[in-house]
């Protein structure tokens, strides 16, 4: 998920640049979504990792 976000990153740099607004905005928006949805996935996996692993070793 991570390397789709990365993907979508610099399809928005490339279509700044070259002067493709409504294409850059997009693909920008979906970037983040996507970052954040990572984000969101990490920490809840993390969390329900350290959960599981307190409960096999008690």
């Amino acid at each position: 998920m991570l390397k789709w976000a990365l993907f979508f990153a610099v399809i928005a740099l490339i279509a700044g640049l070259l002067g493709f607004t409504g294409i850059a905005a997009g693909a920008a928006a979906i970037a983040k979504f996507l970052f954040v949805l990572f984000l969101i996935l990490c920490v809840v996996f993390l969390v329900l990792g350290f959960v599981v692993t307190k409960k096999i070793v008690d």
